[in-house]
């Protein structure tokens, strides 16, 4: 019970929630202490509490790789599913690093792409230092503003799977996101016209003289920087829309090519498990004619046996009887005369004689 998904969250991408967390992961936290003891019947409301006692995010670490708090309260979030409008809040918590970071983490994974980019974005300005738990049990030092680019551009963090993410120009070309300003773009402004007039001032008097006289001039050098800007812009643009393509286009082929590659695979194990087959029959066919011919085998032998002991059985026998018959004629007396005579008698039907 305290393992299952609460009834009334909607499914994430299709699937259970907490399905985000891969099994091992997710086995691994259900069996650890602070699971059960922690977080065990906690709200949307009393889990603040307990994300702002973290000190460190991370995933697993050590040998038996053992989850930690942070991961501990992102499977928990997935279970209960809080309302956007607390993750929002999470997010634009100022006081408490990780529980920003727990609900940027906990947007990554179930937010929309729009989402993703609109609330998470602003925190590159984010420069607090987070302590990190790393895989052997050790901690680094890293920033918020980097955890959120790995968040972004990372396939895996905290040894969870990110979901795929769009890219932002996609977007900006759909009209479901506003180009990104940078914050640094007003002090980049600031810089170059602080430059320029530190130029005008240290100028001579004829160039500031002609300055004044030219406005025109000015403003045109004004239009053609801010159009090789754009321009500029506009290559980088096209020159990523050409990578990611081209990128595409690769994916795609070596896709292809490794459905044929599977193809021939599977064809050829299907072979092979056929020819498997034709031999086994055949195996099993010249064993069971090799035990049919043992069986014959002994059959014969049996026979063959037991006639010679009813043969051994029967000649002592005959020779018994014929010796009693030769001692009852008296045909086997010690003298000859006596046992011819005997002969003769038994040939004649008469008695032997008796000594």
């Amino acid at each position: 019970m305290a393992n299952r998904t609460d009834p009334l969250a909607k499914n994430i991408r299709g699937t259970n929630p907490q399905n985000l967390v891969e099994k091992i992961v997710r086995t691994k936290i259900y069996q650890h202490t602070f699971w059960k003891e922690q977080c065990f019947g906690l709200t949307a409301e009393t889990l603040v509490d307990k994300a702002m006692e973290l000190d460190h995010l991370g995933g697993t670490f050590g040998g038996s790789r053992k989850p930690t708090p942070f991961l501990c309260l992102i499977l928990k979030m997935l279970q209960i599913q809080p309302e956007k409008e607390i993750v929002v809040e999470f997010i634009k918590n100022d006081d408490y690093k990780y529980v920003r970071i727990l609900g940027a983490f906990y947007l990554r994974l179930t937010g929309t792409d729009v989402d993703v980019y609109r609330y998470l974005e602003p925190l590159y300005n984010d420069y607090r230092k987070v302590r990190q738990k790393l895989a052997d049990g050790r901690f680094s030092l890293t920033h918020v503003d980097e955890v959120i680019e790995e968040l972004l551009t990372k396939d895996y963090s905290c040894d969870i799977a990110m979901p795929r993410l769009k890219k932002r120009w996609t977007l900006e070309q759909n009209g479901l996101l506003e180009p990104r300003k940078s914050v640094l773009e007003d002090d980049f402004e600031e810089e170059e016209e602080k430059e320029e007039n530190e130029g005008i001032a240290d100028g001579s008097e004829d160039e500031k003289d002609h300055q004044r006289k030219s406005p025109e001039r000015e403003r045109e050098r004004d239009r053609d920087r801010r159009r090789d800007s754009h321009r500029h812009r506009d290559r980088d643009y096209d020159r990523d829309y050409d990578m990611d393509r081209d990128y595409d286009r690769d994916y795609e082929r070596e896709r292809g090519r490794g459905r044929d590659r599977d193809r021939d695979r599977d064809r050829d194990h299907y072979r092979e498990r056929d020819r498997d087959r034709e031999r086994g029959r055949d195996r099993e066919r010249d064993r069971r004619d090799r035990a049919r011919r043992r069986s014959r085998s002994r059959s014969r032998d049996r026979k063959r046996h037991e006639t010679d002991d009813v043969r051994d059985r029967e000649e002592p026998k005959k020779k018994k009887e014929k010796k009693e018959k030769m001692r009852e004629d008296g045909t086997d007396h010690p003298d000859p005369e006596i046992a011819e005579a005997n002969r003769l008698r038994a040939s004649l039907g008469l008695k032997p004689l008796r000594p």
